[in-house]
């Protein structure tokens, strides 16, 4: 059964926003902030996400968050240009 869990983990090509934006950080190993709906604000280090959570790491602790409790993710530092200049090529994003 450890094969089955450790294959649900891994993460399809990126294929949307919110993939491209959650592997730079989880690559990166970049500190955020996450904002969840309540207003609680959580910080750590991305360290495994998948369609429905994320792995949250801090001080030795890991959280997992549903992502339908996250309102923001915040990077501390701030995004390579080449990221942003990635996503406005494509004509869809920002279309809501």
């Amino acid at each position: 059964m450890t094969s089955t869990r450790t294959a649900s983990l891994s993460v399809p090509p990126c294929n949307s926003v919110q993939e491209a934006f959650l592997r730079h950080l989880q690559a990166a190993a970049e500190s955020v902030t996450v904002f969840l709906v309540n207003g609680v604000k959580l910080q750590g280090i991305i360290s495994q996400f998948d369609a429905h959570t994320l792995l949250l790491r801090r001080e030795g602790h890991v959280q997992l968050v549903y992502k339908n409790a996250i309102s923001t993710i915040m990077p501390v530092a701030a995004l390579p240009s080449e990221f942003d200049t990635g996503l406005s090529e494509d004509p869809a994003a920002g279309d809501f």
